[in-house]
């Protein structure tokens, strides 16, 4: 089963650590505590969408550039487990 909050977790933390950059920095920049940003990279906590688009802002990305990693993410998921569901 996906977890959304996983695969943006993910996303997330992929971009931070393609700019080498650290987690106090990131959580530092977008005003939200550390350990929280942490707990949403690891997929334990959703991120509202005030709180993702200033992690975005950030990260200097998109937000749409974001969820649409996320979407196709998700979308090759789904795809992989219809093929393997029975018919």
């Amino acid at each position: 089963m996906i977890v959304l909050r996983q695969v943006i977790g993910d996303e997330l933390r992929r971009r931070r650590q393609d700019q080498g950059r650290t987690l106090r920095d990131v959580s530092g920049a977008a005003s939200v505590s550390l350990g929280y940003l942490s707990e949403i990279e690891r997929g334990q906590k959703e991120a509202s969408s005030e709180l993702l688009a200033a992690i975005c802002g950030a990260l200097e990305v998109s937000l749409s550039d974001v969820l649409a990693s996320v979407s196709t993410q998700v979308a090759e998921a789904e795809s992989s487990d219809h093929s393997l569901a029975p018919v």
